[in-house]
């Protein structure tokens, strides 16, 4: 197969391993910047071209698309489904896990175990919004942020108060989260590819704070999750339209609870910590999908 990865950094952990896991599988394997890319829309048909060539002959394309280029990098996969390219992670997939409003509104559609959350238009009355998620502690979001940018935890009344406000004069989105205190700092990454875990780990926040990405100074270790863990992270994935996807869960009295789906779950943590080729994983998922 002629496989494509989309990925605007080729010395990537996560894209050299895709390459080299679709390579050592016999594939065609292509790295792709989706930001030199361009669209082509005409009557006889969509195509892609990049620099002097057009992108023809593609059997799939694994999209790795950051958030901040999410609009430009959707319009991308969303040309190669028209050209009738298998798509690991297909664009509405992409557009729902990146904006977190929609994401927890779709979870909570299917019953899915969510910390209570609370969303307003920039209300004035900031006590209620604190109240209406439980009361302090509780955390703020960004809707924009990732990697546990933009997320502040607020451990008292007052200080929740003032975060809000600062938000809501900045004209900042965020969601206001409760606190999950059994949670301990820690949070699970379950690594779901086509409807299966493939690989999961806890990640523990260093001392003295409440986010756990293991960029920020976390640790992770290996974890074997329990029956309604895996079924919650599947759940999730399923809801969202993903075939791949990281699924960020909190372990708390009532059962696992979504924090947040990824739609490029990075591969070097996951990978690193499990000892699993995940990577493998991914490849032997696009060969089911495409040679059915």
């Amino acid at each position: 197969m002629k496989i494509g990865i989309l990925s605007r950094n080729p010395n990537l952990y996560s894209t050299r391993r895709l390459f080299e896991a679709a390579t050592n599988r016999g594939h065609e394997a292509h790295i792709i910047d989706h930001l030199k890319c361009n669209i082509e829309i005409e009557q006889k048909g969509p195509a892609l071209y990049y620099g002097e060539d057009y992108l023809t002959g593609f059997d799939a394309v694994i999209p790795r698309i950051g958030a901040s280029v999410t609009f430009f990098g959707t319009a991308v996969v969303r040309q190669f489904e028209m050209m009738n390219v298998f798509t690991a992670v297909n664009s509405r997939g992409i557009i729902h896990s990146r904006d977190k409003l929609r994401c927890l509104q779709v979870l909570s559609k299917e019953g899915i175990g969510l910390p209570k959350t609370v969303f307003t238009n920039y209300s004035k009355n900031v006590k209620h919004v604190v109240e209406s998620a439980g009361g302090a502690p509780v955390v703020l979001k960004l809707l924009e942020g990732t990697q546990g940018l933009g997320v502040v935890l607020a451990e008292n009344m007052n200080a929740a108060q003032s975060v809000l406000e600062a938000f809501n004069g900045l004209k900042a989105r965020v969601i206001v989260q409760e606190f999950i205190k059994e949670a301990k700092g820690a949070d699970i990454r379950a690594f779901v590819v086509d409807g299966e875990v493939v690989g999961a780990m806890k990640r523990q926040g260093k001392p003295g704070e409440f986010r756990s990405n293991l960029h920020r100074g976390g640790v992770s270790e290996m974890i074997e999750l329990s029956v309604e863990e895996k079924y919650t992270a599947i759940m999730a994935a399923k809801a969202v339209g993903l075939g791949i996807a990281g699924v960020d869960l909190l372990q708390s009295g009532r059962g696992p609870l979504v924090l947040e789906v990824n739609s490029s779950p990075g591969l070097e943590g996951i990978e690193k910590t499990t000892k699993k080729d995940i990577a493998d994983k991914i490849i032997q998922y696009i060969e089911r999908n495409v040679n059915r």
